[in-house]
C-alpha cells in the first residue's frame, strides 16, 4: 500500500506541473486556464487525501 500511496503522490504531481503549463498568466481564469486551475486544486486535494491516509495508517500501527 505504501508504493502505491507513493505512486498516486508522483502522479499527482506529475498533473500539477502539466497543468501549471496549460495556465495562461496573463488571463488565468479565461478558458483553458480555468481548467488548468481546476486541474491542480484536485490534484492537490488528491495529495493530500493520501497523505492523511499514511498518517492515519502510522497512529493505527502505533496505537496496537
Amino acid at each position: 500500500m505504501k508504493i502505491f500511496s507513493y505512486v498516486v503522490i508522483a502522479l499527482a504531481l506529475i498533473t500539477v506541473i502539466f497543468n501549471v503549463t496549460r495556465i495562461n498568466f496573463s488571463n488565468p481564469l479565461q478558458g483553458e486556464s480555468t481548467v488548468a486551475l481546476i486541474g491542480i486544486v484536485a490534484s492537490f486535494c488528491a495529495i493530500v487525501i493520501v497523505v492523511l491516509y499514511q498518517l492515519a495508517k502510522k497512529v493505527d500501527e502505533n496505537t496496537k
